[in-house]
């Protein structure tokens, strides 16, 4: 009996969520933030993911002068 289970968990993560939440609030006028902190929770992970692959790079680079 073969009982195989393939669940494929994935969707909106707590940054998309508090994404849309801010831009609801935004365009509800409920906050009175400027656009880049309303969509900061888009960017700001994908700026730390992008800094972490260069600062790796770096040191990959240096650790093979060596």
């Amino acid at each position: 009996m073969d009982n195989k289970n393939d669940t494929v968990s994935g969707g909106v993560g707590v940054c998309g969520l508090l994404g849309v939440a801010f831009i609801v609030l935004k365009l509800c006028k409920v906050i009175n933030w400027s656009w880049w902190w309303v969509t900061a929770p888009f960017w700001i992970p994908i700026s730390i993911s992008v800094l972490l692959i260069v600062v790796a790079g770096v040191l990959l680079a240096f650790a093979k002068d060596e």
